[in-house]
């Protein structure tokens, strides 16, 4: 399994499955994303900065709501959760488990409150968790911070937070990386793991490169 950042909450997970890409996003966000296929296409939020499906190439399948899929043996779960806002106004958001053979990915989209019983009850202690951090109408720092405590993954990758290009106002990564009291992360070009890699209790960060450059 291999995991590749292309910037804000776009990610594309490959294996000898199956290759998903997670909420591509509109160049009009700030951000441009290199050609990239995927068989599967996942949206979490109905907004230029997760629902450009034709940046994807090669796709067979989109998943934009909740429900239970099955693609070549990989199972996906949308989660129904939403945006920051007041009751009733809230925009709707999907959070998605990815479950591969034998590494379970959560993608927590544009996720704005954090999790009720029955959300975590879904997840399952997700192998690796890919959560926004950014602030604003999402999740910020210390939010972030209690859905992983929840949640207990043995990896941690922050997402949609500021970055150069993208025109939306966000929290700084370090703003994030303080809360959990880690310093110095090193930054990988994509991540490599497998089962026998995930090993122990604690919770380790995970800093992925951006492969989307500033329009």
């Amino acid at each position: 399994m291999e995991i590749f950042w292309y910037g804000l909450a776009c990610f594309r997970f490959k294996s000898r499955q199956l290759t998903v890409v997670a909420d591509p996003y509109s160049p009009e966000v700030g951000l441009n994303m290199p050609p990239v296929r995927a068989q599967v296409v996942t949206v979490s939020h109905d907004a230029p900065g997760h629902n450009h499906i034709k940046a994807v190439k090669g796709v067979e399948h989109v998943f934009d709501g909740p429900g239970e899929y099955e693609v070549n043996a990989v199972f996906i779960t949308g989660v129904a959760a939403h945006h920051r806002g007041k009751p009733g106004e809230r925009e709707r958001n999907t959070a998605f488990l990815y479950e591969f053979d034998d590494v379970s990915i959560g993608h927590l989209g544009d996720l704005g409150e954090t999790l009720d019983r029955k959300q975590i009850e879904a997840f399952n202690s997700p192998d690796i968790l890919i959560i926004p951090v950014g602030g604003s109408d999402i999740l910020d720092a210390s939010q972030a911070v209690e859905v992983i405590t929840e949640l207990e993954p043995r990896i941690v990758i922050p997402m949609h937070y500021a970055q150069p290009g993208l025109k939306m106002k966000l929290d700084p990564l370090e703003k994030f990386l303080k809360e959990m009291g880690v310093g110095d992360v090193d930054t990988l070009s994509s991540l490599k793991v497998r089962k026998s890699d995930l090993t122990g209790d604690e919770t380790r960060v995970v800093l992925l490169e951006s492969l989307g450059a500033p329009a």
